[in-house]
């Protein structure tokens, strides 16, 4: 991956993702809320959470369309850039934390069933959710403070606009004292939000697995689908922040910006897409709502063929 791949590349993934991911986020965002007003248990509220991540990047997505179309030339006010640059990051740091906390409560509720019924663990839940969202929101804004800041060899062209990270592409190109502030800062990101969380998930879907197969009770029909859903969400949480992250580790390295770290985070930005098949495996709500409205949807379209 030496050379980013064209706008029109950029812009067909961020409209196909738009279009796939966000009728499905509103569903799964009113199942949760559904769910949680019926009876909450702590897995269904981090799910709310991510949902709420995935539609906070889904929302504010067109603005990356609108900078693709115009082949990566930002033709927008310059404010819109900063703010760009720090809604785009929220989301993709929130994700991380947020699926790891679900693999977590997998993991407790089949390793320590006794304790995951007890009513008390709620209240633990939403202290954790205001943590996690407080660290990605102080997070974001400390890359953002980073991205930003001024340096005196700078050209005099930049003097009343400043710079930000790619994929942005409002400056791509950095100051000396801009990359030795922004290569530390970035690296402890990608140990924080992906390498710790990364093995974390790894344990606790690696000993749920374990522990299932063990289980006699469970019917081997929604064994394997407990599973593979374990499995997809590895892989998933591999493949979408895996590659941005190691674009960190790469550049703390090498002591430059690597070229492909654009492509890199695009993967992240398609990760919005694979959210829908763990709501779908772990929720029955879920399943039963796009049941219905994929029922309704035939129903609609055999009216409007006859």
């Amino acid at each position: 991956m030496s050379e980013d791949p064209s706008p029109t590349v950029f812009l067909a993934i961020y409209i196909v993702t738009f279009l796939i991911r966000f009728p499905n986020s509103v569903l799964a965002f009113y199942s949760c809320i559904r769910k949680i007003h019926s009876k909450p248990i702590p897995i269904d509220i981090f799910m709310l959470n991510l949902t709420i991540s995935d539609l906070i990047l889904l929302i504010f997505l067109p603005i990356k369309m609108k900078e693709a179309a115009d082949n990566m030339v930002w033709n927008m006010p310059f404010f819109m850039c900063h703010f760009d640059l720090f809604v785009y990051l929220l989301p993709i740091y929130s994700s991380s934390l947020f699926l790891t906390a679900i693999s977590a409560e997998r993991y407790v509720c089949i390793a320590f069933p006794v304790k995951y019924r007890s009513p008390k663990r709620i209240i633990y839940t939403i202290p954790i959710c205001v943590a996690i969202w407080v660290l990605v929101t102080a997070s974001a804004v400390f890359v953002y403070k980073t991205a930003y800041t001024d340096s005196g060899v700078a050209d005099n062209t930049t003097k009343r606009q400043t710079q930000v990270i790619e994929p942005q592409r409002c400056y791509s190109d950095f100051t000396v004292k801009q990359l030795t502030e922004l290569f530390p800062v970035l690296l402890s990101i990608a140990v924080v939000f992906f390498f710790l969380p990364f093995l974390t998930c790894c344990f606790c879907y690696i000993n749920f697995i374990r522990i299932l197969l063990k289980l006699p009770l469970i019917k081997r029909q929604r064994r394997l689908r407990a599973v593979g859903m374990a499995l997809g969400t590895l892989l998933v949480f591999a493949s979408s922040f895996a590659p941005y992250n190691i674009s960190h580790l790469v550049g703390f390295i090498t002591k430059e910006n690597p070229k492909w770290r654009a492509t890199a985070l695009i993967l992240s930005t398609i990760n919005a897409c694979y959210d829908p098949i763990i709501f779908f495996c772990i929720s029955k709500e879920m399943r039963s709502a796009i049941k219905v409205c994929a029922k309704a949807s035939f129903q609609i379209y055999a009216y409007l063929k006859s």
